[in-house]
């Protein structure tokens, strides 16, 4: 039993420890949505000479390039570029089109302005998330490492579980909450940002991998302790039988003995006032 309990809290700790790693490496990183936005091509010069508007056209004449495209009003397309984007929680980080690397700014900016008390909502929840997180798993180490006795253990079982449960619900609601406010962004954010194509991206897995293993801590935890408890039940349940059944033995016992000493004691009486008539008799 005590193996058993053992081995349960040790795998409830290992899934508490992958939720709290996963939901905080998604809090902090920006892949939770990622795709392509269509921009116009900047313009060429000295420094810029493809993937680029020549409103001269010179270069192309001379046959120098053949990625620069003429300006018309035919051309469609080919006067957009196609930019990878990523987004998390704080910042929107988009390649630079003009020079290497990426430029970031603020999501919370970016989003609309009737959204942003949900955003900020999402935050807060995926703070307390985490923090619960890490209560849940400080009690479920004092469970398995520190507990003195198996009803202290129970109590941390039941107070981790608690916690644990707590911090899943309010992790699923900041998750859906930044969903909707990313999606209504797309729609109705700026100009310039708006994406041409997305998805989730991997940060967005770990935010719901971490869900599902706080669950699943959850779910064994409480499983912990309620086999605990069924099984301490069903022991004094046993208990209480073998001593009933044993007490009914020695009442027996006490009633048999009692009963057989007044038989001696009535077979004595009489002895005795046979005795006792033979001795007053006349001769």
């Amino acid at each position: 039993m005590k193996t058993n309990r053992r081995c349960r809290a040790l795998l409830a700790v290992s899934l508490n420890l992958m939720a709290l790693l996963f939901s905080t490496t998604a809090f902090i990183t920006t892949h939770w949505c990622e795709g392509t936005q269509r921009v116009p091509k900047p313009s060429c010069g000295k420094e810029k000479k493809t993937n680029c508007l020549n409103y001269g056209g010179n270069e192309t004449a001379n046959g120098t390039n053949q990625n620069v495209v003429h300006y018309s009003w035919e051309t469609g397309d080919d006067r957009f570029l196609f930019r990878y984007f990523h987004t998390g929680i704080w910042y929107s980080c988009e390649e630079n089109i003009n020079a290497a690397g990426e430029k970031c700014r603020s999501f919370i900016d970016l989003a609309p302005a009737s959204e942003k008390g949900v955003l900020w909502l999402s935050v807060v929840s995926e703070v307390l998330y985490i923090m619960l997180l890490v209560v849940g798993f400080s009690l479920m180490c004092l469970e398995l490492f520190h507990s003195s006795s198996v009803i202290d253990g129970l109590k941390l079982n039941a107070f981790a579980a608690v916690f644990t449960v707590l911090s899943g619900l309010l992790g699923m609601v900041a998750h859906m909450m930044y969903t909707q406010v990313f999606q209504v962004t797309v729609s109705l954010g700026p100009e310039d940002w708006r994406p041409h194509s997305w998805d989730y991206g991997w940060s967005f897995c770990l935010a719901w991998g971490s869900f599902t293993c706080c669950m699943a801590a959850s779910v064994t935890t409480l499983n912990s302790y309620t086999k605990t408890v069924i099984e301490f039940r069903h022991k004094r349940k046993i208990f209480e039988q073998g001593f009933r059944e044993e007490q009914n033995f020695l009442d027996q016992e006490a009633i048999k003995y009692f009963r057989e000493r007044t038989e001696e004691e009535r077979a004595e009486a009489g002895d005795l006032r046979l005795q006792c008539l033979h001795s007053c008799s006349p001769n």
